[in-house]
């Protein structure tokens, strides 16, 4: 019996191979409101608001909040309860329905598991990766277990090693990796900080206009 062709053997040639787009958003900032200012808000926690756009190193960040949460007694129960009456961003669902018409779309996110799920349904559970805490029996959070490091970016590369042309979309420091390793990157709503150190980027300001950036993408990209 003649031996099993290897991947290598069977791979097509490059002119005949089969690509596709996908479409990776960030979520906070994106398609709902920053979590940690809503929880900053809602508890009296002004220190809270401190996010990505203030903060590029990610690690610091929640080392820096959880220190926050335990210095005032906020448990898991306190957070879910400020997200669970958060709503998506106005015209949010409607860009994402339109937008799942028309290609693969993941939601890739450096929120936790644990406070993105009441949102989810609001968006019609899209796909979507991000983190897990690690939350004791009393609803103390103690830690947080990352997918994997630098998750946006290691996603949007494995994408493209399967031969699918990807459109990132972000609006703060943690998502210029993606954009850079994406085929075509783009700004939703950034803060000027943000549009100054990344000035390659498009920069749109409502969802009208970054469906039409998308599809401006897609068609360069022969989509």
């Amino acid at each position: 019996m003649a031996p099993h062709p290897s991947a290598e053997q069977v791979e097509a040639p490059r002119s005949q191979r089969v690509t596709m787009l996908a479409v990776c958003l960030d979520l906070e900032g994106i398609l709902v409101p920053e979590i940690w200012i809503n929880v900053a808000e809602r508890t009296g926690i002004e220190a809270l608001r401190r996010t990505t756009r203030d903060e590029p190193d990610y690690d610091r960040l929640m080392r820096y909040r959880l220190d926050i949460l335990d210095e005032n007694g906020v448990t898991i129960d306190d957070i879910t309860a400020a997200i669970e009456v958060m709503e998506p961003l106005e015209g949010a669902i409607g860009f994402l329905e339109s937008l799942e018409r028309s290609w693969p779309t993941i939601v890739l996110s450096d929120t936790f598991s644990q406070f993105a799920r009441p949102m989810m349904g609001k968006l019609g559970n899209p796909t979507l990766l991000c983190h897990t805490l690690v939350i004791e029996d009393s609803g103390r959070i103690s830690d947080w277990t990352i997918r994997l490091e630098d998750q946006k970016r290691r996603t949007v590369e494995a994408l493209r090693s399967m031969n699918f042309e990807v459109v990132a979309v972000g609006d703060s420091y943690n998502d210029t990796s993606m954009l850079a390793t994406a085929s075509a990157g783009i700004l939703f709503r950034p803060p000027d900080n943000v549009v100054e150190e990344f000035p390659q980027y498009p920069v749109t300001r409502d969802y009208d206009g970054l469906m039409a950036a998308i599809g401006e993408a897609a068609a360069a990209l022969g989509e």
